[in-house]
């Protein structure tokens, strides 16, 4: 019988032309190899000796239920995933008869809420303080903090998919720019719109950028990164979050930030203000690289225009207007 440290090893192979990201993977690894280690202990054999005919229903349980101890339900519920995926693709090899995991139980996890910026004028009132050269630093660089403040907002990228953004990634006509997004939870890649003055904003950072980086190339190649720290180097994620949360604080708006937020806080509200303004769940899907519907219709949820629209149809509130003005 196959060890379950070689099935592993396949597991990965077989996984490979999905692209899924270093983050995924490790998170994939992680929990493979800690129920493993308790499959061992309950079979008191050693990890790497442990074979695939371990994985019966019984054990499992077990195993999961040391697993849970002290863990949150999202941990729980991600672990679940990770071994029903794995037992999965050992039932498509033909080493396992059926998957175990259905007998499993599994939490189910909280279900996540937007966390937009607080109050309806925060975004704007963000851009205009660091057009005004609000945030202070020992070098400054007031076009680059503003162009990623904005690009954020305007794009609702994340974190890692706005640091993996190349030069050549914004491309196209002049007015009908493009940025090729390479996505950065394992979904698809995509192409998103570009407007003539977050085209403009990037073309006035990058000008600045030549003029305080001198030795670099010009043009900057294709493959260059387009946002960098002050040694030209590309910002890393550490640097992303320090300098998103000095705009915050220098812009005045560091208390409208929901806890644990952050740099996501900005991509929340833009799939939140896109809702508002009537985009469809779809569209937001496609937007923000979405793999599922259901993801983009809790930002539809938080705006409630439906629901406000029906509330508003009750004739109480037509009463209380005419009282009001009599």
């Amino acid at each position: 019988m196959m060890r379950i440290i070689d099935a592993t090893d396949g597991f990965f192979t077989a996984r490979a032309p999905r692209k899924d990201s270093p983050h995924t993977v490790a998170a994939y690894r992680r929990d493979l190899l800690f129920v493993s280690t308790l499959l061992a202990e309950l079979a008191g054999v050693p990890l790497e000796a442990l074979p695939c005919s371990a994985l019966t229903l019984s054990p499992l349980r077990k195993a999961f239920a040391g697993f849970a101890q002290g863990r949150a339900k999202s941990s729980i519920a991600r672990c679940w995933s990770t071994w029903n995926t794995f037992c999965g693709f050992l039932v498509s090899e033909g080493i396992l008869e059926g998957n175990p995991m259905a007998g499993v139980a599994r939490p189910q996890p909280p279900q996540r809420q937007p966390k937009p910026l607080r109050g309806e004028d925060t975004p704007d009132d963000l851009l205009v303080a660091l057009a005004s050269r609000a945030r202070k630093a020992r070098d400054p660089w007031p076009e680059r903090d503003l162009t990623v403040i904005a690009t954020l907002l305007l794009t609702g990228l994340r974190s890692a998919e706005l640091l993996a953004l190349t030069v050549g990634d914004l491309a196209g006509p002049v007015g009908e720019r493009r940025l090729s997004v390479r996505a950065g939870k394992g979904d698809a890649d995509r192409s998103l719109p570009v407007e003539p003055s977050l085209e403009n904003l990037i073309e006035a950072y990058v000008a600045t950028r030549r003029a305080r980086l001198p030795r670099e190339r010009r043009p900057l190649p294709t493959m260059a990164p387009l946002f960098v720290d002050v040694r030209g180097e590309r910002l890393t994620r550490n640097q992303l979050q320090y300098l998103v949360r000095q705009c915050y604080r220098h812009s005045g708006v560091a208390d409208r930030v929901e806890r644990g937020a952050l740099v996501h806080a900005l991509r929340h509200t833009f799939a939140t203000r896109l809702g508002q303004s009537g985009a469809s769940a779809m569209e937001i899907m496609e937007l923000l690289g979405h793999r599922s519907l259901s993801a983009s219709q809790g930002y539809l949820k938080t705006t409630a225009r439906e629901l406000r629209d029906a509330a508003r149809s009750n004739p109480s509130y037509r009463l209380l207007e005419r009282l009001q003005e009599s």
